[in-house]
């Protein structure tokens, strides 16, 4: 009986060594005799980053008259030192029209205007708006019907432009178009221009309000769900006071409900939930604690603030330069402002990076994780692709890949983090020398997007690592 059991054993034995060389042998026939792997580490950087849809911008206003106009050296004169932006705010009055219709002259210049525009490297905010001067009474139409008028005519301008437009900002009223100092402030006004707003135009543009109050005045607190996922604030009195510069209040909502101010805390925790979701940004004003550095970089962060007018407020900015940043890592020594101009927006950085290599079925993995440490999230999911390149030939294997980075909503949020992976097949390749790269592009205005991190960006993207392949075992 031993012997038999032996005998069966050593059969077993013989069919397993058997069944592994042919399998051992499929494999080196169809892959490779392995490879050697390089992975690169990462370390976050506190270079300035010149990324889309973030930052600061400068503000330029432009009439609609009823006559003829060539905006493009008007634009080109506006924006030739503004170089080092990725955003600009587009004010465009249309007080000419407040009496009726825009004519047809007035809607060509419109087209004009943002036919100039695209000249530019820039995404655009843009407000439509009757006043300039804080007099909106007197420059803004007599009846609701006409601003209604004024947004369906303009739609189809809109959204032929939607992909360089990021927000439309304001709903046409209040004086500079703040929605203040204006008759249409009740709920019904406010809730009927968004909604019209956001019926005419391209869902990919978001539309700002001014206040937080506003928003949940339109939204009926968030009940309209398409006009909410994409109903964003700008505020423009940022930091200027307890109440912003009354965008807030200094009651409980307890007690005034939801359509009205809320204090300070509440209003600042309402825009920690709502943008991590729908971008937020305006102007900082009138030096005061509030502002002082420490205090703002507390309050952005809540506020999740991607973009802010570099133009205004000045002595804001200086207080801000004249601050020294005193932090392990690398920030520190910055000053306040460009520590502030690095954290508005997103900033992706990676956490970790892993490169491996599974013979078995000849593939090269890759995962790598990501950390946003930034003020603000993604707001269109970047379009991410990993890219393999034969050191030799120069030949690029790309793959794009899906993500989630929106959900890393930086801020108080900063330390998420979000793993990627992808496999790149190595059958039928070469043996040699393969670098593979991380690259990522905005979608809309194809630019490509930097990391916070000390390497550079290439034309392929940040080099994550090598794998060198190894030749056939026979």
């Amino acid at each position: 009986m031993t012997k038999r059991i032996i005998k069966i054993t050593a059969a077993c034995v013989l069919c397993v060594g058997f069944l592994c060389l042919m399998m051992h042998g499929y494999f080196a026939m169809r892959g490779h005799g392995g490879a050697d792997i390089t992975t690169v580490t990462f370390e976050e950087s506190g270079k300035r980053l010149k990324n889309p849809n973030r930052g600061f911008y400068f503000l330029h206003g432009y009439y609609i008259h009823d006559k003829m106009t060539d905006y493009r050296g008007q634009i080109a004169e506006d924006y030739c030192t503004d170089t080092e932006t990725t955003l600009t705010l587009v004010e465009i009055n249309l007080s000419e029209f407040k009496e009726g219709p825009i004519s047809e002259q007035g809607l060509r210049n419109v087209e004009n205007l943002f036919t100039a525009l695209c000249s530019l490297d820039k995404q655009l905010i843009v407000r439509f708006l009757y006043d300039w001067d804080g007099e909106n009474e007197e420059n803004e139409p007599a009846t609701i019907e006409i601003i209604l008028g004024h947004m369906e005519q303009l739609s189809p301008v809109i959204n032929t432009y939607a992909d360089r437009i990021f927000i439309l900002q304001g709903l046409f009223i209040g004086n500079w178009g703040e929605m203040n100092g204006t008759k249409y402030a009740n709920q019904k006004d406010i809730s009927l221009l968004a909604d019209t707003l956001a019926t005419l135009t391209d869902q990919k543009i978001y539309l700002a309000v001014r206040m937080p109050m506003h928003w949940r005045m339109a939204t009926n607190c968030g009940d309209a769900s398409t006009l909410a996922s994409r109903l964003s604030l700008f505020n423009d009195g940022m930091l200027g006071s307890a109440s912003d510069y009354g965008t807030y209040g200094e009651t409980s909502k307890t007690v005034v409900g939801d359509y009205s101010y809320w204090n300070r805390e509440e209003e600042l925790s309402f825009q920690n939930d709502l943008c991590k979701t729908v971008p937020n940004g305006g102007e900082v004003i009138h030096p005061n604690p509030y502002n002082d550095f420490e205090n703002a970089i507390s309050d952005l962060s809540k506020m999740h603030v991607t973009y802010l007018n570099q133009g205004y407020d000045v002595s804001v900015y200086d207080k801000w330069n004249n601050t020294v940043v005193s932090e392990a890592g690398p920030f520190d020594g910055q000053t306040g402002k460009l520590y502030i101009e690095n954290h508005l927006g997103y900033r992706l950085i990676i956490e970790d990076n892993c490169l491996k290599y599974r013979y078995f079925d000849d593939t090269a993995s890759v995962s790598v994780s990501f950390r946003n440490v930034g003020y603000a999230p993604f707001y269109r999911e970047p379009e991410v692709s990993f890219v393999l390149v034969n050191t030799k030939t120069g030949e690029r294997t790309i793959k794009s890949v899906d993500t989630d980075l929106c959900g890393l909503s930086g801020g108080e949020n900063s330390g998420d983090t979000l793993s990627v992976d992808v496999d790149f097949s190595m059958t039928g390749k070469q043996s040699g020398t393969y670098e593979i790269y991380f690259y990522m592009e905005d979608g809309a205005s194809k630019m490509p997007i930097s990391l916070g991190v000390s390497q550079e960006l290439t034309d392929n993207g940040y080099l994550l690592g090598t794998i060198k392949l190894k030749d056939k075992l026979f």
